[in-house]
């Protein structure tokens, strides 16, 4: 019978470690990256025993100093505590892993001293076995911050930080193995997804918004969508530079051909109202000043595209207090009756944006 603290090989897969816990007939073996996998006890075979002579699979006791620096604290990992699963309530589209990393902050009011709460969405029938990691941006080295098994359907938090922190969450990782426990299931191919955050989004009001995950304000980041991982933009330096110079050459004039493009039905123009996205400077403006600022945006883009019947257009203007939608709503009453206005999908803006459609 496999115990805790056993050294174990896998039968059917390479490698092996340490038993660090037992539930039901899973265990979940600790390799020497320090990396928790689940196995069917029947399908490990024991090689050894905790205490006796020191495993290859065992990490050794010198393994922190050897990746932390004398006087540089070692980041405080978040380990989930090993509980007994609930009952598992599948459904349909659960068998899609949907996986999203949220920023929410504690006091929303309070952008420039609150704290805030990085949450893992595990929007799917499987459980998760995640590690989440981070870095900072002049840095090579990864830190684990959480590692923990996220059941079906769950939110978890990973991690607690302030605004003294974001340097060190500049670059995040999330790497997961999903499975199912006592029945049959789909395989589905373990990730690793790095993302790099904004960290100018944690000091602006209008960068957080609710989400079908949550009522609250957050930052939302897709790790998984439908099954697939997300995958962070990589840029080519030489191939960005090879663009610049076809740029500049097709910049001159040139005799071509004309050709006549037909705009597609789901094509959205979308523009955002917020103030700090109109103005690099609002010294000296009162509110009056920002909203005409706004208004005047709004009018550019309604008078550019009257005469595109059909155009859909979605002004981002935020929740607040509604004095800028209600200004919206009140000109497109008098100058555009005849345009169809709605709330903009909030899945994909949030709550605080309207669509507007051309019509005739």
């Amino acid at each position: 019978m496999v115990k805790v603290n056993d050294i174990v090989r896998f039968l059917n897969d390479v490698g092996g470690g340490r038993v660090v816990r037992v539930e039901g007939p899973i265990v979940y073996v600790e390799d020497e990256d320090g990396f928790e996998r689940p196995a069917q006890a029947k399908e490990v075979v024991v090689v050894g025993q905790g205490g006796t002579k020191a495993s290859a699979y065992e990490r050794p006791l010198t393994f922190k100093s050897k990746l932390v620096e004398p006087d540089v604290p070692a980041p405080k990992v978040n380990v989930a505590p090993a509980v007994k699963p609930s009952e598992v309530i599948e459904t349909e589209e659960g068998e899609i892993l949907n996986i999203v990393l949220a920023f929410e902050p504690k006091e929303i009011k309070h952008l420039n001293t609150t704290t805030f709460y990085a949450i893992l969405v595990n929007d799917s029938n499987y459980f998760l076995n995640v590690a989440y990691m981070t870095r900072r941006d002049d840095e090579n080295t990864w830190h684990t911050r959480y590692t923990g098994l996220v059941e079906p359907n769950m939110q978890v938090d990973l991690d607690e930080f302030g605004h003294n922190d974001l340097n060190d969450i500049e670059h995040v990782a999330i790497q997961y193995i999903a499975f199912k426990q006592d029945k049959g299931f789909r395989l589905k191919n373990p990730a690793l997804v790095q993302q790099k955050i904004d960290l100018t989004k944690f000091y602006k009001l209008h960068s957080f918004h609710q989400s079908e995950y949550f009522d609250e304000s957050v930052i939302s980041i897709d790790i998984t969508r439908n099954d697939l991982p997300a995958r962070q933009l990589q840029i080519d330096s030489s191939a960005l530079e090879r663009a610049m110079k076809e740029k500049r050459y097709a910049d001159r004039p040139q005799s071509r051909r004309v050709e006549r493009r037909e705009k597609k039905k789901n094509d959205i123009i979308v523009q955002d109202l917020h103030i700090a996205e109109l103005l690099d400077n609002l010294s000296g403006l009162t509110n009056t000043d920002m909203m005409n600022v706004q208004l005047d945006k709004f009018r550019e883009i309604m008078e550019a595209n009257k005469k595109k019947i059909g155009q859909k257009i979605v002004f981002i203007h935020g929740k607040g207090e509604g004095v800028l939608r209600r200004a919206l709503l009140d000109e497109l009453k008098r100058k555009w009756p005849r345009c169809d206005v709605q709330d903009a999908s909030f899945q994909e803006y949030g709550f605080g944006a309207t669509q507007v459609t051309i019509k005739q």
